[in-house]
């Protein structure tokens, strides 16, 4: 099961939400840590932390290899069970998210669409604004937030669920 996202969408803060062990993915502040990929082996599968896509900083060489590596990863794991794509609740989809939606459709990988960061807005504001973005994504949306634990048990169940539908 692959977790990918933009740089700075919280992926390694989810996944320590996740498997309940703070500080197993390290945090930065700064966006982009993540260059390779972590795999975290689990009971009965794998958890792979893909790096973050769409870091405007890193120059365009660096850019480039991350989309290769992600890429190669995608064709190349015909045991993918699925991905974990995550996205900032508070932000439209960027193009980046666009091309790897588009990658993982054309790889027919199976997504568990997750917003993140749900804390950061209001009640009200966080139920609509995951509305408008399952509308807009065609996916059902889970809603998370690693600070409070907000759909964080949802999540795994979303994910042992799809691991067991796929072997």
């Amino acid at each position: 099961m692959g977790l990918v996202g933009r740089s700075n969408v919280g992926k390694s803060s989810l996944l320590n939400a996740l498997l309940g062990r703070p500080g197993i993915a390290r945090i930065s502040a700064t966006p982009g840590k993540t260059r390779a990929l972590n795999v975290f082996k689990l009971p009965s599968f794998y958890l792979v932390d893909l790096p973050g896509y769409g870091y405007a900083k890193a120059d365009k060489k660096s850019r480039t290899e991350i989309q290769a590596m992600l890429g190669g990863y995608l064709r190349s794991r015909s045991s993918i069970a699925g991905i974990v794509w995550l996205l900032d609740i508070r932000h439209q989809p960027s193009p980046e998210d666009e091309q790897a939606f588009a990658r993982f459709a054309e790889q027919q990988h199976p997504i568990l669409a997750v917003l993140t960061k749900a804390d950061k807005l209001a009640l009200g504001a966080r139920a609509k604004r995951s509305r408008e973005l399952a509308r807009m994504l065609g996916l059902e949306v889970q809603v998370t937030s690693s600070r409070t634990g907000l759909g964080v048990a949802e999540l795994a169940a979303s994910i042992l669920q799809l691991i067991q539908e796929r072997t």
